[in-house]
C-alpha cells in the first residue's frame, strides 16, 4: 500500500503542464472515486480508532499514526451513503487540505491515473446543487470504460469544520473601504464552497464577484473583453484562481493570461487548498502575483488591499 505514493515528490513536474494524477478508490462495490495525488500525504490500513465524545456524526473516531493523532472521516456517510460498517475493508487516506490533516475512511484503493486537465469535466448539471462532485472523468480498465466521480473535498469538510468567514480585528484598513465598492474580481474556481467563501467574504465590503468553475471559461471571459477593445485592468482589480480545475488549471490560465499582451499585467492571486511549499514555487515559476491558502477571509481582504494600495 505504501509504494502507492512513494514517488509523490517526484509528480510535481506535472502540474503547470496542465496534468495531474488522481488516487482512485472505492467506498461501494459499483463506484469509482478520486482525488488529486497532491492532496494525499499517505494511504495506510485503518488503524484501531479513539473515540471522539460530542464529535461531528461523520467523524468515526481519531487515529494515532506515528505519535501524530488524526480525525478520521468516513467519506462514504459524508456524501450522502450509508455509513461504512465494520466488516468491510476499509483504508484511510490521510490528506492535508487548508493547513489541516485529516484521514477519510474509503473502502479499497485502487492505483493512480495520470491524466490531463482537458480529459476532467464539471459534473453534469442534472446532477444537481447539492451534489460532493467537483469533476468527472472516464477511464479505461481492461477494455471497459468507467466514469470516476471525483470528490469535492472541500465541500466536505465545510459541512464538518466551521470556516468562519469574519475578519480579524485591525485586518480592514478603513482607508481603502470606499475604494473597494465598484470593485469586480473575477475568480476561477470549481469548488461552489470555495466560491461561496470568497463572496460572503468580500460582497460585505462592496465588491462585486464574477464567477467562473475552471480555468478556460476565466481565459474565455478575458478574452472576450479584450476582443470587444476593453481593458481587463478597467474591468476586474484582480483574478483569485484555484489551482486545480477541470479543462484548465489555474497554472495554465495564469501561463495563458501572461502570455497575451493585451492582459499580461493582470493582477493574479493563486487561491489553493494545495500544500503552501510547493506553490509558491509554482506561483513564481508561472508567474502568480500572490499567493493565499484558502478559507482564510484575513488574506483575501489583504490581497484585494494590496492591489488597491498599488493603484489609488
Amino acid at each position: 500500500m505504501a509504494k502507492i505514493l512513494d514517488s509523490v515528490d517526484q509528480r510535481t513536474k506535472l502540474v503547470g503542464e496542465n496534468r495531474l494524477e488522481l488516487l482512485l478508490f472505492r467506498i461501494n462495490a459499483t463506484q469509482l472515486f478520486a482525488i488529486n495525488v497532491f492532496k494525499v500525504k499517505e494511504v495506510v490500513k485503518l488503524p484501531a480508532l479513539s473515540a471522539v465524545p460530542g464529535s461531528h456524526p461523520h467523524i468515526s473516531g481519531v487515529a494515532n499514526i506515528r505519535g501524530t493523532s488524526i480525525p478520521v472521516i468516513d467519506l462514504r456517510a459524508a456524501i450522502g451513503f450509508q455509513p461504512m460498517s465494520d466488516d468491510q475493508e476499509s483504508n484511510l487516506i490521510i490528506t492535508e487540505y487548508n493547513r489541516s490533516v485529516q484521514g477519510f475512511r474509503v473502502g479499497k484503493v485502487e492505483h493512480i491515473v495520470n491524466m490531463t486537465w482537458g480529459d476532467i469535466l464539471p459534473p453534469p448539471k442534472t446532477a444537481g446543487s447539492n451534489n460532493y462532485l467537483t469533476a468527472i472523468t472516464r477511464i479505461e480498465t481492461e477494455g471497459n470504460t468507467q466514469l470516476v466521480s471525483i470528490i469535492d473535498v472541500e465541500k466536505v469538510l465545510a459541512e464538518i469544520i466551521h470556516y468562519d468567514i469574519r475578519l480579524s480585528e485591525g485586518v480592514l484598513d478603513e482607508s481603502l473601504v470606499s475604494e473597494m465598492h465598484g470593485r469586480r474580481i473575477l475568480i476561477a474556481d470549481d469548488s461552489s464552497t470555495a466560491r461561496r467563501q470568497i463572496k460572503e467574504t468580500l460582497e460585505p465590503l462592496g465588491i462585486e464577484i464574477l464567477e467562473t468553475s475552471d480555468g478556460l471559461q476565466a481565459l474565455n471571459v478575458l478574452k472576450k473583453w479584450c476582443d470587444e477593445g476593453k481593458s481587463v485592468q478597467d474591468e476586474i482589480l484582480m483574478l483569485i484562481t484555484d489551482a486545480e480545475m477541470p479543462e484548465m488549471d489555474g497554472y495554465k490560465l495564469t501561463h495563458e493570461i501572461r502570455s497575451d499582451k493585451r492582459m499580461s499585467d493582470l493582477f493574479i492571486t493563486l487561491n489553493t487548498s494545495l500544500s503552501g511549499s510547493f506553490n509558491k514555487a509554482m506561483v513564481e515559476k508561472v508567474g502568480c502575483d500572490r499567493f493565499i491558502s484558502k478559507f482564510q477571509p484575513d488574506l483575501l481582504v489583504d490581497v484585494v488591499q494590496q492591489k488597491l494600495r498599488e493603484i489609488v
